[in-house]
């Protein structure tokens, strides 16, 4: 079933973000929880037994570089924390959970991603690489995932519902902000606001474009010879206005951007987390 043209996977990812601004949803139980440990956010997914989206967390934080665990302390503490909290609000223990890498993780950054998520207290039960748990979301048979985070971009071809291809590599929001902190002679944190200000992102287009251009480029290589039809692109960096344009533009192919494309791989990893399977 193709969800991104039945809608099915947006109303997922809708229902999740209004669980994420505090519209908790009890469900039917047997909760199961997605961890996404991004280079600039950590997101934690907690969907029901009928794959219902019920409740969810997102913070800020740089815990993740290029897809490695760089402060395991704090990761660790950041989703035991937001457990924590989700548990009170919704009246029970979480058990089990899920998380996901970048393709082509090592085993050692593999293994230190799930330590994180169990030192949380979750009994881990699946690690997925990050565009393989968004397609789970999306439904998408026929298509390259393009998950652009903060510190990478990964793509993932999909043929009859199969992942047939993965690679990764270093480009992602980070670099965006770092061009226009050297443009405009900002410290990071400062250009990280700009960029994040949607109200601002017409007026960086043409300094942060050659950032574009290279991801676009890191695309189009990896795609080709693949008989790709449709690009989607997912992660925070995926929403910055223009980013699509270019895509298009370089790869001479059709691209989908999800409303809100900074949920789809948390909100996959938990609907694809299921006891027994790893």
């Amino acid at each position: 079933m193709q969800l991104c043209e039945t809608k099915v996977g947006e109303k997922l990812c809708e229902a999740f973000w209004n669980c994420i601004n505090g519209n908790i949803n009890l469900g039917s139980g047997n909760y199961r929880v997605g961890v996404d440990l991004g280079t600039a956010n950590v997101v934690v997914a907690v969907v029901d037994d009928e794959d219902n989206p019920v409740a969810g967390k997102i913070e800020r934080a740089e815990v993740v570089r290029d897809g490695i665990v760089v402060d395991f302390v704090r990761a660790r503490n950041i989703v035991e924390k937001m457990v924590q909290e989700l548990e009170q609000e919704l009246g029970t223990d979480l058990k089990y959970g899920a998380c996901a890498v970048p393709p082509g993780t090592g085993v050692g950054d593999f293994r230190a991603t799930k330590y994180v998520v169990e030192s949380a207290g979750l009994e881990v039960l699946d690690v997925f690489e990050e565009p393989v748990a968004a397609a789970k979301v999306l439904g998408m048979e026929e298509q390259a995932i393009v998950d652009i985070g903060g510190g990478t971009t990964g793509i993932s071809i999909i043929k009859s519902g199969q992942v047939i291809y993965t690679a990764d590599e270093p480009t992602g929001g980070v670099h965006f902000t770092l061009v226009i902190a050297g443009n405009y002679g900002l410290d990071f944190d400062r250009a990280e606001e700009l960029k994040l200000d949607r109200a601002n992102q017409k007026e960086l287009l043409p300094i942060v474009k050659p950032v574009m251009e290279k991801v676009a480029t890191i695309i189009h290589r990896h795609i080709k010879g693949h008989d790709v039809e449709k690009i989607c692109l997912i992660g925070g960096t995926s929403s910055f206005e223009g980013l699509k344009d270019v895509v298009e533009q370089i790869t001479g192919i059709q691209v989908y951007v999800p409303k809100h494309c900074i949920v789809v791989t948390p909100l996959g990893i938990a609907l694809s987390c299921r006891k027994g399977g790893y």
